[in-house]
Protein backbone atom coordinates (compact mmCIF):
# COMPACT_ATOMS: atom_id res chain seq x y z
CA UNK A 1 0.00 0.00 0.00
CA UNK A 2 1.53 3.36 -1.00
CA UNK A 3 1.62 6.65 0.89
CA UNK A 4 -1.48 7.97 -0.88
CA UNK A 5 -3.60 5.45 1.02
CA UNK A 6 -2.75 7.11 4.34
CA UNK A 7 -4.13 10.66 4.82
CA UNK A 8 -1.74 13.43 5.81
CA UNK A 9 -2.39 15.07 9.21
CA UNK A 10 -1.55 18.71 9.91
CA UNK A 11 -0.15 18.54 13.43
CA UNK A 12 -0.75 22.28 13.92
CA UNK A 13 -4.46 21.50 14.16
CA UNK A 14 -3.89 19.09 17.03
CA UNK A 15 -3.13 19.83 20.69
CA UNK A 16 -0.65 17.68 22.61
CA UNK A 17 -2.24 16.09 25.67
CA UNK A 18 0.24 13.42 26.66
CA UNK A 19 3.77 12.09 26.37
CA UNK A 20 5.30 8.74 27.27
CA UNK A 21 8.43 6.76 26.65
CA UNK A 22 7.38 5.84 23.10
CA UNK A 23 5.77 9.03 21.80
CA UNK A 24 3.18 11.80 22.15
CA UNK A 25 -0.61 12.01 21.92
CA UNK A 26 -2.83 14.78 20.53
CA UNK A 27 -6.50 15.73 20.27
CA UNK A 28 -8.39 17.91 17.81
CA UNK A 29 -11.73 19.68 18.55
CA UNK A 30 -12.85 18.91 15.01
CA UNK A 31 -12.29 15.18 15.57
CA UNK A 32 -14.24 14.45 18.77
CA UNK A 33 -13.80 11.04 20.27
CA UNK A 34 -10.42 10.51 18.56
CA UNK A 35 -6.81 10.67 19.69
CA UNK A 36 -3.68 10.88 17.54
CA UNK A 37 -0.61 8.95 18.67
CA UNK A 38 2.72 9.91 17.12
CA UNK A 39 5.55 7.57 18.03
CA UNK A 40 9.16 8.60 18.49
CA UNK A 41 11.31 8.53 15.36
CA UNK A 42 12.50 4.95 15.67
CA UNK A 43 8.93 3.67 16.00
CA UNK A 44 7.24 5.86 13.41
CA UNK A 45 8.09 3.94 10.24
CA UNK A 46 5.17 2.39 8.38
CA UNK A 47 6.19 -1.16 9.27
CA UNK A 48 6.20 -0.38 13.02
CA UNK A 49 2.93 1.54 12.95
CA UNK A 50 1.21 -1.09 10.77
CA UNK A 51 2.34 -3.71 13.27
CA UNK A 52 0.88 -1.65 16.12
CA UNK A 53 -2.41 -1.34 14.23
CA UNK A 54 -2.64 -5.06 13.42
CA UNK A 55 -1.74 -6.08 16.97
CA UNK A 56 -4.36 -3.81 18.49
CA UNK A 57 -7.04 -5.33 16.27
CA UNK A 58 -5.87 -8.85 17.15
CA UNK A 59 -5.80 -8.18 20.90
CA UNK A 60 -9.31 -6.76 20.71
CA UNK A 61 -10.31 -9.97 18.96
CA UNK A 62 -9.17 -11.96 22.01
CA UNK A 63 -11.81 -10.18 24.11
CA UNK A 64 -9.27 -8.02 25.92
CA UNK A 65 -10.38 -4.47 26.67
CA UNK A 66 -8.39 -2.02 24.53
CA UNK A 67 -9.22 1.33 22.92
CA UNK A 68 -10.45 0.85 19.36
CA UNK A 69 -7.88 1.76 16.73
CA UNK A 70 -9.35 3.42 13.62
CA UNK A 71 -6.78 4.54 11.05
CA UNK A 72 -3.13 4.83 10.10
CA UNK A 73 -2.19 8.37 9.06
CA UNK A 74 0.91 10.33 8.09
CA UNK A 75 2.40 13.21 10.07
CA UNK A 76 5.05 14.70 7.84
CA UNK A 77 7.32 11.80 6.87
CA UNK A 78 6.25 9.73 9.89
CA UNK A 79 3.30 7.41 10.36
CA UNK A 80 0.88 7.52 13.28
CA UNK A 81 -2.47 6.12 14.43
CA UNK A 82 -5.87 7.56 15.26
CA UNK A 83 -7.73 5.69 17.97
CA UNK A 84 -10.72 5.92 20.27
CA UNK A 85 -10.37 8.73 22.79
CA UNK A 86 -11.12 7.38 26.24
CA UNK A 87 -12.73 10.27 28.10
CA UNK A 88 -11.63 11.23 31.61
CA UNK A 89 -8.98 8.54 31.56
CA UNK A 90 -6.14 8.19 34.01
CA UNK A 91 -3.29 5.72 33.97
CA UNK A 92 -2.46 3.93 37.18
CA UNK A 93 0.74 5.98 37.19
CA UNK A 94 -1.22 9.21 37.19
CA UNK A 95 -3.57 7.97 39.92
CA UNK A 96 -0.56 7.09 42.08
CA UNK A 97 0.85 10.56 41.46
CA UNK A 98 -2.38 12.41 42.20
CA UNK A 99 -3.33 10.21 45.17
CA UNK A 100 -0.15 8.69 46.63
CA UNK A 101 -2.15 7.04 49.40
CA UNK A 102 -3.71 4.79 46.73
CA UNK A 103 -0.39 3.39 45.52
CA UNK A 104 -0.89 -0.02 47.15
CA UNK A 105 -4.49 -0.16 45.93
CA UNK A 106 -3.32 0.44 42.35
CA UNK A 107 -0.65 -2.25 42.70
CA UNK A 108 -3.25 -4.80 43.76
CA UNK A 109 -5.51 -3.70 40.91
CA UNK A 110 -2.70 -4.16 38.36
CA UNK A 111 -2.07 -7.58 39.81
CA UNK A 112 -5.71 -8.63 39.40
CA UNK A 113 -5.92 -7.27 35.86
CA UNK A 114 -2.60 -8.88 35.06
CA UNK A 115 -3.68 -12.29 36.30
CA UNK A 116 -6.74 -12.09 34.08
CA UNK A 117 -4.55 -11.18 31.10
CA UNK A 118 -2.07 -13.96 31.90
CA UNK A 119 -4.88 -16.53 31.94
CA UNK A 120 -6.25 -15.50 28.51
CA UNK A 121 -5.41 -18.00 25.73
CA UNK A 122 -3.39 -16.26 23.02
CA UNK A 123 -3.56 -16.61 19.25
CA UNK A 124 -0.25 -18.42 18.76
CA UNK A 125 -0.71 -18.30 15.00
CA UNK A 126 -0.58 -14.50 14.97
CA UNK A 127 1.37 -13.53 18.09
CA UNK A 128 5.02 -14.49 18.67
CA UNK A 129 6.55 -16.52 21.47
CA UNK A 130 8.27 -14.26 24.00
CA UNK A 131 10.66 -17.10 24.86
CA UNK A 132 11.77 -17.40 21.23
CA UNK A 133 12.26 -13.62 21.06
CA UNK A 134 14.39 -13.74 24.21
CA UNK A 135 16.55 -16.61 22.94
CA UNK A 136 17.16 -14.75 19.67
CA UNK A 137 18.06 -11.58 21.56
CA UNK A 138 20.50 -13.41 23.84
CA UNK A 139 22.35 -14.79 20.82
CA UNK A 140 22.60 -11.30 19.29
CA UNK A 141 23.35 -9.27 22.44
CA UNK A 142 26.91 -8.13 21.80
CA UNK A 143 26.94 -6.09 25.00
CA UNK A 144 26.76 -9.32 27.07
CA UNK A 145 29.93 -11.29 27.78
CA UNK A 146 30.15 -14.87 26.52
CA UNK A 147 30.22 -16.15 30.10
CA UNK A 148 27.10 -14.24 31.09
CA UNK A 149 25.38 -15.12 27.84
CA UNK A 150 25.89 -18.80 28.63
CA UNK A 151 24.48 -18.36 32.15
CA UNK A 152 21.48 -16.36 30.96
CA UNK A 153 20.70 -18.66 28.04
CA UNK A 154 20.73 -21.72 30.30
CA UNK A 155 18.04 -20.11 32.43
CA UNK A 156 16.00 -18.89 29.45
CA UNK A 157 15.97 -22.37 27.89
CA UNK A 158 14.53 -23.79 31.13
CA UNK A 159 11.46 -21.51 31.03
CA UNK A 160 8.36 -23.55 30.12
CA UNK A 161 6.55 -22.38 27.01
CA UNK A 162 3.06 -21.14 27.80
CA UNK A 163 0.37 -20.10 25.33
CA UNK A 164 -1.40 -17.43 27.37
CA UNK A 165 -1.08 -13.69 26.84
CA UNK A 166 1.70 -11.38 27.97
CA UNK A 167 1.60 -7.64 27.37
CA UNK A 168 5.27 -6.97 26.68
CA UNK A 169 5.32 -3.58 28.44
CA UNK A 170 3.49 -4.45 31.64
CA UNK A 171 3.60 -1.39 33.89
CA UNK A 172 1.54 1.33 35.54
CA UNK A 173 1.36 3.58 32.48
CA UNK A 174 -0.14 0.97 30.18
CA UNK A 175 -3.45 0.35 31.86
CA UNK A 176 -5.90 3.23 32.01
CA UNK A 177 -9.11 3.78 33.92
CA UNK A 178 -12.24 5.59 32.77
CA UNK A 179 -15.11 5.34 35.21
CA UNK A 180 -15.55 1.66 35.99
CA UNK A 181 -13.74 0.55 32.82
CA UNK A 182 -10.08 -0.35 32.31
CA UNK A 183 -8.14 -0.57 29.05
CA UNK A 184 -4.73 -1.95 28.09
CA UNK A 185 -2.68 0.33 25.82
CA UNK A 186 0.69 0.25 23.97
CA UNK A 187 0.32 -3.31 22.72
CA UNK A 188 3.07 -3.50 20.10
CA UNK A 189 5.10 -6.09 22.08
CA UNK A 190 2.15 -8.34 22.88
CA UNK A 191 3.02 -12.05 22.76
CA UNK A 192 2.42 -15.37 24.45
CA UNK A 193 4.54 -16.88 27.17
CA UNK A 194 5.27 -17.17 30.87
CA UNK A 195 3.71 -14.32 32.90
CA UNK A 196 7.07 -13.80 34.58
CA UNK A 197 8.30 -12.09 31.40
CA UNK A 198 5.82 -9.30 32.14
CA UNK A 199 6.46 -9.37 35.87
CA UNK A 200 10.19 -9.12 35.28
CA UNK A 201 9.55 -5.96 33.28
CA UNK A 202 7.56 -4.45 36.15
CA UNK A 203 10.30 -5.44 38.60
CA UNK A 204 12.83 -3.75 36.33
CA UNK A 205 10.97 -0.46 36.56
CA UNK A 206 10.04 -0.62 40.25
CA UNK A 207 13.30 -1.97 41.63
CA UNK A 208 16.12 -1.46 39.10
CA UNK A 209 15.30 1.73 37.19
CA UNK A 210 13.30 3.47 39.95
CA UNK A 211 16.22 5.63 41.20
CA UNK A 212 16.51 7.27 37.76
CA UNK A 213 14.88 10.70 37.52
CA UNK A 214 13.85 10.16 33.90
CA UNK A 215 11.96 7.02 34.91
CA UNK A 216 10.31 8.84 37.80
CA UNK A 217 9.28 11.63 35.43
CA UNK A 218 7.84 9.22 32.84
CA UNK A 219 5.75 7.33 35.39
CA UNK A 220 4.96 10.31 37.66
CA UNK A 221 6.08 8.31 40.68
CA UNK A 222 8.82 8.65 43.29
CA UNK A 223 11.37 5.98 44.07
CA UNK A 224 9.64 5.41 47.40
CA UNK A 225 6.32 4.87 45.61
CA UNK A 226 7.87 2.39 43.20
CA UNK A 227 9.08 0.39 46.18
CA UNK A 228 5.67 0.44 47.84
CA UNK A 229 4.01 -0.48 44.56
CA UNK A 230 6.22 -3.51 44.02
CA UNK A 231 5.82 -4.70 47.60
CA UNK A 232 2.02 -4.56 47.37
CA UNK A 233 2.00 -6.15 43.91
CA UNK A 234 4.26 -9.02 44.97
CA UNK A 235 2.23 -9.73 48.14
CA UNK A 236 -0.99 -9.76 46.13
CA UNK A 237 0.45 -11.96 43.37
CA UNK A 238 2.02 -14.53 45.68
CA UNK A 239 -0.42 -14.33 48.59
CA UNK A 240 2.61 -14.21 50.87
CA UNK A 241 4.04 -11.50 53.11
CA UNK A 242 7.58 -12.74 52.37
CA UNK A 243 8.06 -12.43 48.61
CA UNK A 244 11.85 -12.67 48.54
CA UNK A 245 11.84 -15.83 46.40
CA UNK A 246 9.42 -14.16 43.97
CA UNK A 247 11.71 -11.12 43.83
CA UNK A 248 14.71 -13.33 43.07
CA UNK A 249 12.87 -14.95 40.16
CA UNK A 250 11.63 -11.57 38.91
CA UNK A 251 15.23 -10.33 38.98
CA UNK A 252 16.26 -13.12 36.60
CA UNK A 253 13.45 -12.20 34.23
CA UNK A 254 14.40 -8.52 34.54
CA UNK A 255 17.76 -9.44 33.04
CA UNK A 256 15.97 -11.07 30.10
CA UNK A 257 13.85 -7.93 29.80
CA UNK A 258 16.95 -5.79 29.27
CA UNK A 259 18.19 -8.08 26.54
CA UNK A 260 14.91 -8.66 24.68
CA UNK A 261 14.58 -4.93 23.98
CA UNK A 262 17.19 -5.44 21.27
CA UNK A 263 14.71 -7.69 19.45
CA UNK A 264 12.42 -4.72 18.89
CA UNK A 265 14.77 -1.76 18.44
CA UNK A 266 18.43 -1.71 17.47
CA UNK A 267 20.21 -0.06 20.42
CA UNK A 268 22.50 2.92 20.04
CA UNK A 269 26.10 2.80 21.27
CA UNK A 270 25.15 4.53 24.52
CA UNK A 271 22.19 2.20 25.03
CA UNK A 272 24.49 -0.80 24.60
CA UNK A 273 26.70 0.55 27.36
CA UNK A 274 23.66 1.12 29.57
CA UNK A 275 22.18 -2.33 28.88
CA UNK A 276 25.53 -4.04 29.37
CA UNK A 277 25.98 -2.39 32.77
CA UNK A 278 22.55 -3.52 33.96
CA UNK A 279 22.94 -7.06 32.64
CA UNK A 280 26.21 -7.43 34.58
CA UNK A 281 24.54 -6.07 37.70
CA UNK A 282 21.51 -8.35 37.39
CA UNK A 283 23.55 -11.46 36.65
CA UNK A 284 25.76 -10.81 39.66
CA UNK A 285 22.76 -10.28 41.93
CA UNK A 286 20.24 -12.86 40.70
CA UNK A 287 22.01 -15.61 38.76
CA UNK A 288 23.99 -18.42 40.33
CA UNK A 289 26.96 -19.79 38.39
CA UNK A 290 26.05 -22.85 36.32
Amino acid sequence: MNNANYPQIDLLQWKQVGEGGNGKTYVNPSAPGQILKVNNARLSALEAVKHEYDVSKAVEGLGISVPQIYHIVRVGDAYATISQLIKDKKSLSRICHDQPERTEEMARLLCRKGKKLFSTPCDTGFFPSRKEQVLWAIDHAGFVSKKNRRIIRSFAESIPEKTTCVHGDFQTGNIIQSGDSFYWIDLDRFAYGDPMFDIGHLFQICKVYAPMKRVQDIFHMTQEQFGRFWDAFAKEYTGEEDHSAFDALAGKFACLDVIVRTYFVKPTFMEKLFFGMHVRKLVKEYYAEV
